[in-house]
């Protein structure tokens, strides 16, 4: 018999009553402000939303341990249980996160294990999803004695320790990674020998669309409506990308809007630039790794592809330090910052021999591989992990109900 099995047989044998969460944790929902992006100032305390650090600022609200819950946005992961974020120290959090901090007698992070197992699919409404204060103070916690919450706590934290440390070593690995790209791809004089034309990015791309290129808006709003099951094709967004497409909250479209929307259709190798939002990130798209057969680009991104060069490569340059200072320069800083499509054209972009081109993709993609590829090296490996962690958490988590 283990030990938490001997303190659950001596201190609840006859089950575990299920108590509101409201009586068994501080909820300091009325002490969060958000802060406007326009009005933060740069900082070094981290600052919160539902989904976890959003920003750095220059002052906090809170200070200790507290357990952070999604309330709007991004609230609920693909299982049907809600977002939840522990977060030490001085923090600032806005009011999309519900915000707990221990009672006596209550374990906080036994709290953070179990809120993950809740299902909350009926709780979370509207067009933004959200989870009320009212249903999270009446979520319902089964509270074992002290003890057996501590003896789950120190099984549990294991299993997150081990993934911390792998994600600590990640971490640090693609920072080596970016170090090393960013290096091979300087064009300085560690590249002599290597003849580079400095072309302006509309002189490389002949491909430089958005989703809004047939039209307006309201010949958009006309021609294309979303569909939430599956049909024609799928409408691949730059939060699928970025997820990997682990998201499932997919939008598709009916054949008609597919042929409206030609000029973005994802059927050969793409380069996706977010230019509202994420501006800054770099996406590159094989359409034979698609989960959809058939797909076309959605809002508030740009499609690049060259017919001269190697499309991987430019995907890797338009990463690198180099290029991204120059993307900097033409993004709208503001509440969402933005970038067009007529300045993007105008930047510089290193254009080494084809052949060149092809032997630094080949390298930078086992790099890639390495860092990125979920099914092999750390990721794999942090998934694995995770997974071994959720079977047991909510393994010990499931109780005999009180008679």
């Amino acid at each position: 018999m283990t030990k938490l099995e001997e303190l659950i047989k001596e201190l609840c044998p006859n089950g575990v009553e299920r108590v509101l969460l409201e009586k068994c944790c501080e909820i300091l929902d009325n002490r969060r402000k958000p802060i406007t992006r326009s009005a933060r100032t740069l900082g070094e305390y981290p600052y919160y939303g539902a989904n976890g650090i959003q920003d750095y600022v220059n002052d906090y609200i809170f200070d200790g341990e507290f357990v952070l819950v999604g309330e709007d946005g991004s609230v609920i992961d693909n299982n049907g249980h809600p977002i939840v974020t522990w977060a030490s120290g001085k923090i600032w959090v806005n009011n999309h996160a519900h915000i707990i901090q221990a009672k006596k007698g209550v374990s906080l992070r036994y709290l953070f294990h179990y809120i993950q197992t809740i299902d909350i699919t009926s709780l979370v409404h509207g067009n933004i999803p959200k989870l009320t204060g009212g249903d999270f103070r009446n979520l319902q916690i089964p509270l074992p004695p002290l003890a057996v919450q501590c003896e789950i706590v120190r099984i549990l934290d294991d299993f997150t320790s081990l993934s911390a440390e792998l994600e600590d070593e990640l971490a640090a690995r693609r920072k080596q990674y970016e170090c090393y790209r960013d290096k091979l791809l300087s064009f300085d004089k560690s590249n002599e020998g290597c003849e580079v034309r400095w072309l302006k990015l509309g002189e490389i791309c002949d491909t430089i669309t958005d989703y809004v290129a047939a039209g307006s808006f309201a010949d958009l709003k006309k021609n294309v409506q979303y569909l939430q099951n599956a049909d024609y094709a799928q409408l691949v967004r730059t939060t699928d990308l970025k997820s990997k497409f682990k998201n499932e909250d997919f939008v598709y479209i009916a054949e008609t809007a597919y042929n409206y929307l030609w000029r973005v259709h994802l059927d050969e190798a793409s380069i996706i630039m977010p230019n509202i939002g994420n501006c800054g990130e770099v996406y590159y798209v094989d359409p034979r790794k698609l989960p959809y057969p058939k797909n076309a680009l959605g809002p508030n991104a740009i499609l690049l592809r060259s017919s001269k060069e190697d499309n991987k490569y430019l995907y890797y340059i338009f990463q690198c330090e180099q290029f991204q200072k120059q993307l900097k320069l033409i993004t709208s800083p503001g509440g969402q910052c933005k970038f067009n499509k007529t300045d993007l054209k105008k930047l510089i972009v290193p254009i080494p021999p084809l052949e060149v081109q092809g032997k630094i993709v080949e390298t930078l993609d086992k790099f890639d591989k390495l860092c990125n590829d979920p099914t092999e090296g750390l990721p794999a490996e942090i998934e694995a992990r995770q997974k071994q962690y959720e079977y047991y958490r909510d393994k010990l988590l499931s109780f005999k109900e009180c008679v």
